[in-house]
Formats: structure tokens, C-alpha cells, sequence
């Protein structure tokens, strides 16, 4: 027997004269501070031991001399067995227990109480909110041994026992994996990176040991560009950490880590409860913020603004849902962390790909749509329902900007963003808020590569001394510098009234900038509205004559004589717009205008997402 390598021989774990079998360890060497076992190279007897402990060998240096008797050992007495012990079948290792043993502490069983009162305000944990967004089995987390930074005040048995994972959990997991199966050399879509602040734990408060977890997933999801969905209740930064040499804590790199990833990647934010301050900033971040209805929402909580001296409240009165909802904060509200989660799962669906499946709407129901009476109002999201494919609309910021909606839905299982005017609001005209949560809208759909479809029924943009000190020309203006920079294919339908600016707004900076526009029969066209348009434009004729039967006569026929002429057929005729259709062809129109146009697929990466 040599030696394999240059080493000093440890032990002996055999005695001459001793009978072993091939592969039982014979003696340890150590190299580098690393013991090899040097393995029996055939049953028989070991004869000597030409290097003792203690002793320097080089490789290929004989260590020792063996009988191959192999058939006289089943007479011989028991071979040795000696060398590490070996576990038996089903026992745990020391080491494994002990890891085992540690992890308990972060699971949720470890803490009935915190999830009966959790429970009892009908809320969830954080870990069941991501057994309930993830795929099951598919979550690895990151960082659950760690504990709060608070070893100068506390014990260890305090920190495992009372700060699990230090009120973060957080890993990588697979969203929607069963709706877009992984094809060989294909990127796995559904991997999403998942941080859940636990309310339970220090109120879900940010300390160190988590913002450094924060960091390094952050950085993950950056690099590989994996979706963030990210539970923020909480209540901000946390002062009771004393194991760092922090003063201020100003340097820290969370919130500009997270705001690097806006446009790159799909970024969702839920939050049920309250969320404050640093957790809040991080919410507003996001591209898409999910609360339920007992959520509070506030840059400062109630600590902060007694602080400032500016008052005391109760968390209740700052930030509540509904203020939050229709402010814009908010985007989709809903009744619990259930149906959030479900609308995140439903809303990351639409970044990962088309489906195979789905189901058309009726056609011919958006004959029926438009009013026949040019004046009387309805609610365009028949159009956009009708549309669509069947439970695929996602309405965004429905509390908000009233005027115009903004969706996404599927055509044909493919992916788009939807915006269309609403005549219930305004007579569909776009005010300050409505062409703020379009302009946003329209970088949401650019930043993730999704094709824009645009429902145009509008008067054109608000005007008037209000809207006009809500600094409206500024507001408005963003719709054209939006849509000038768009890189995805845009596509118009005018359903009703397509007039001035507002109009041209819609549809991308003008009626060809889209890949096309077309208008159905109820459209009608013109610089700005029929009747303002008469009244400006024919003041001398009407003047002319006196109040009564016969200048109202003159009025009304100057303005059919607009309408006629502003009508969808003489609009084609002129190459205005690209053609006239039949509502119920629209969704064909759409279906071939998406497979024919050139755009980015997925994430285009190099665009953020204004947060308003």
C-alpha cells in the first residue's frame, strides 16, 4: 500500500495480524488540514506498518503490507470494521438534527399564539401567503436562520424564539409554473422572487439582518430579471437593532435597489394592515400595488406624525383604503389576502406568455354597444369586455382617473394593455387625473413588451378654468411625450367621438401612429366638438341673425352638416383613418393586427416606471 498523496499519517485504525475487508478504512492521513481515510485494497490480512502516526509520507511512499489471503477470511476471525461510524438506516445525523431542530423555530407552528391572533383579525401569515402564491414545493428561502440584530439586549434562545427570520421571509419560487410548462433549453417564466415582511415579528418592521436578506435577493432578481412580489405591511425602519455601527442608517441600499428594478421586471406590491414609512416606499415603488379594504397606507404612521409635531392619530385614520383607492394609490382593491394573492397570480400571468386556451366572447354583442342617439352615454368597458378574452380583464386603478380605464385582458390568449375613454365620466373628456393614469399606463405596457389597444370615445381634454389650475396643460402633455417614446404597437378603435387633441392623445400622438386606427359606423371626427366647432366657426353667420326659431334652425343644420362631413365613412375616404368595420369584425381585426406587428416580447429592461 502507498500513499496517494504528500500527508502525514494521522492513525492507524488496524493492527497487524488483523483481517479486514476490501474498502474498510485502514488509516487516516491528513492533508491540509483534511483527513482521508486510506480504504483496504482487498480483503486479506494486514502483515506491517511500515510508517507510523506521526509520520511525513510523500506520494506513491509505502505505508504499509497486506496478504491478498481472500480465501481464508471466512475462516478467519470477524475482519475489522473499524473507521467512522455510519449511521443506521432512518437514524439522523447529530449535525442534521441540529439544523433541523433550528429551523422549527422560524415555521409558524413554532408560534400558535401569533397565528391564532392572527387569525382571529382575519389575516394570514406570511408564510401562508406564500404557500398560497407559489406553487407548492417550489419555494426556496433565503435567510430564515437569521435573527434580529439585537444581541447586545437580548439572548439567543430570546431572538430565535421571538425573531424568526427577522420579520422577513423571502426566497425564490415558481408562480403560475402548471399555465406555462418549461420547455427543454427554454427559461423557467415562472420562477418570481417573493419577500413577505411578517407583521408578526417586530410588526414587520425593517431591521438590518433583513434589509442585507432585502439586498441580496433584490440583486438576484435584477441579474437574472426574475418578478418581485412583495407583502409590505409593516411599519418602516426599526431603531431597536444595536448590533450594528449605525447612526442613521441612511446608506442602506434597499429602496434604490428596488426602485433599479422598475421597468426591468414586473414589480407587485399587496399589503393587508398596515404599512408605513419604509415599508411604504417600498410599496410605491411598485408597478402594481394589491391592498385589502383594511389596509392603512402612509409615508409616516403614527409614531412619525406625533413626532412632527402634527398631531395624534390612530393608524385607522391615515392612509385607509379607501382614500388610498381613490387617490391612485391603490390599483386593484380587494377583500382579503385571498383574492390578492389570486389577482397577483392572475396579474404575473400576464408577463410570462400567451396560452393555448381560451374562449371568445360574443361578437355580435358589440354591434349593441354604442347607442344609437349620438348624445345618449353607456359604459365603453361593454366594449372592452366584449373584446377580450373570456375572465381575462384585470382593471388597474379603477378608483382612480375615472375618465379613462386601463386594463389588461388577452386576445386570443396574447397578452395586451387596454385603454379606453369613459363617456360615463365627463362625457368621456380627459381631465388631469385621467391622462395621468393613461400616461402611466402606457409605460407599464412599453417597460414589459406588452402591445397597447386603445378604445377611443372622447370630447377631447378638459378644459376650463378648474382643470386648468390643476396645471392640465402639463398633465395632458404627458399622454404625447408617453406615447411618442412607445416601442410596443399600438392599436386604435374609435368607437364613438374621436375629437382634437384628446383624441390624437389616445391614439398614440395621432390617428397613424398606430399600427392601424379604425373607427366603427357610430364614429364621428373633428378639430374639436360639432357644436363648439359651429359656434366658432360660423359667429358671424348666426350673429347675423336674431335669437329664436330661425338662428337655432341654422345652428342645428350647420352641425348636421359637421357631423356628415366629420363622419367615419368620409374620415376613410380622405385616408384619415385606415378603415370603417363592423363592431363585431373588431376583435379579428386585433387578433390578426397583434400576430402581423414587430415588437418587443417580454421584458424590455432599459425604460422605469413613473411611480405616479
Amino acid at each position: 500500500m502507498v500513499s496517494p498523496m504528500q500527508a502525514q499519517v494521522l492513525q492507524w485504525l488496524v493492527a497487524p495480524g488483523e483481517w479486514v475487508r476490501e474498502g474498510t478504512p485502514l488509516l487516516l492521513l491528513e492533508a491540509m488540514k483534511m483527513e482521508h481515510e486510506l480504504p483496504a485494497p482487498c480483503d486479506g490480512l494486514l502483515l506491517t506498518r511500515l510508517a507510523e502516526a506521526g509520520a511525513l509520507v510523500r506520494a506513491g511512499e509505502p505505508l504499509g503490507d497486506m496478504d491478498d489471503a481472500a480465501s481464508q477470511l471466512p475462516d478467519a476471525p470477524n475482519p475489522s470494521a473499524k473507521g467512522a461510524e455510519v449511521p443506521a438506516a432512518g437514524e439522523v445525523r447529530v449535525d442534521l438534527e441540529r439544523v433541523r431542530a433550528r429551523h422549527t423555530h422560524t415555521l409558524d407552528e413554532a408560534r400558535p399564539e401569533a397565528v391564532a391572533k392572527r387569525h382571529a383579525r382575519g389575516q394570514r401569515m406570511a408564510r401562508e401567503n406564500i404557500a398560497d402564491l407559489c406553487d407548492e414545493g417550489s419555494f426556496n428561502e433565503y435567510g430564515a436562520l437569521a435573527v434580529a440584530a439585537q444581541r447586545g439586549r437580548r439572548s439567543d434562545q430570546d431572538l430565535i424564539a421571538n425573531t424568526p427570520a427577522d420579520g422577513l421571509v423571502a426566497g425564490i419560487g415558481s408562480v403560475n409554473r402548471g399555465w406555462f410548462p418549461v420547455a427543454p433549453g427554454e427559461q423557467d417564466r415562472s420562477r418570481t422572487v417573493v419577500m413577505a415582511y411578517d407583521a408578526t415579528v417586530l410588526a414587520g418592521t425593517q431591521g438590518a439582518r433583513n434589509h442585507a436578506k432585502t439586498d441580496r435577493l433584490l440583486g438576484i432578481a435584477l441579474a437574472q430579471r426574475l418578478p418581485v412580489v412583495l407583502f409590505a405591511e409593516g411599519g418602516g425602519g426599526r431603531p431597536g437593532d444595536t448590533d450594528m455601527p449605525v447612526v442613521a442608517g441612511l446608506h442602506i441600499d434597499t429602496f434604490a435597489a428596488y426602485a433599479r428594478l422598475s421597468g426591468r421586471v414586473p414589480l407587485v406590491g399587496i399589503v393587508s394592515g398596515r404599512c408605513f414609512a419604509g415599508n411604504a416606499a417600498l410599496l410605491g415603488c411598485s408597478d402594481v400595488v394589491i391592498a385589502t379594504r383594511n389596509s392603512q397606507i402612509g409615508m409616516g404612521g403614527p409614531a412619525m406624525v406625533e413626532g412632527g409635531g402634527l398631531g395624534i392619530f390612530q393608524p385607522e385614520d391615515i392612509g385607509p383604503s379607501d382614500s388610498q383607492h381613490a387617490s391612485g394609490v391603490i390599483d386593484v382593491l380587494v377583500d382579503d389576502e385571498a383574492q390578492a394573492v389570486a389577482f397577483a397570480r392572475r396579474y404575473l400571468a400576464m408577463f410570462q406568455g400567451a396560452l393555448r386556451d381560451w374562449i371568445a366572447p360574443d361578437a355580435l354583442a358589440l354591434r349593441e354597444v354604442v347607442p344609437e342617439n349620438r348624445v345618449r352615454a353607456y359604459d365603453s368597458l361593454h366594449a372592452v369586455r366584449g373584446l377580450v378574452d373570456k375572465d381575462s380583464l384585470l382593471l388597474l386603478r379603477p378608483g382612480f382617473g375615472a375618465g379613462v380605464h386601463t386594463a389588461l385582458a388577452r386576445i386570443e390568449g396574447r397578452p395586451v394593455g387596454l385603454l379606453a375613454n369613459n363617456p360615463l365620466h365627463l362625457g368621456g373628456a380627459i381631465d388631469a387625473d385621467a391622462a395621468d393614469k393613461a400616461a402611466r399606463f402606457m409605460q407599464l405596457c412599453d417597460a414589459h413588451g406588452l402591445p397597447l389597444v386603445s378604445l377611443v370615445d372622447t370630447p377631447g381634454f378638459m378644459v376650463g378654468p378648474d382643470i386648468e389650475a390643476k396645471a392640465q396643460v402639463r398633465h395632458a402633455s404627458r399622454l404625447f411625450v408617453v406615447a411618442a417614446h412607445l416601442r410596443v404597437p399600438v392599436f386604435a378603435v374609435v368607437l364613438r367621438k374621436g375629437y382634437g387633441l384628446g383624441a390624437m392623445g389616445m391614439t398614440a400622438g395621432g390617428f397613424h401612429a398606430p399600427m392601424f386606427t379604425v373607427a366603427w359606423p357610430t364614429a364621428e371626427f373633428g378639430a374639436m366638438g360639432l357644436e363648439g366647432a359651429v359656434r366658432l366657426g360660423f359667429r358671424k353667420e348666426l350673429s347675423a341673425l336674431p335669437e329664436g326659431a330661425e338662428r337655432d334652425a341654422l345652428f342645428q343644420r350647420l352641425v348636421a352638416e359637421q357631423y356628415a362631413r366629420g363622419a367615419a365613412i368620409p374620415m376613410a375616404e380622405g385616408l384619415e383613418i385606415d378603415a370603417v368595420i363592423d363592431p363585431a369584425d373588431t376583435r379579428q381585426w386585433l387578433a390578426r393586427g397583434l400576430a402581423s406587428a414587430s415588437h418587443s416580447s417580454g421584458v424590455c429592461g432599459d425604460r422605469f416606471i413613473d411611480p405616479w
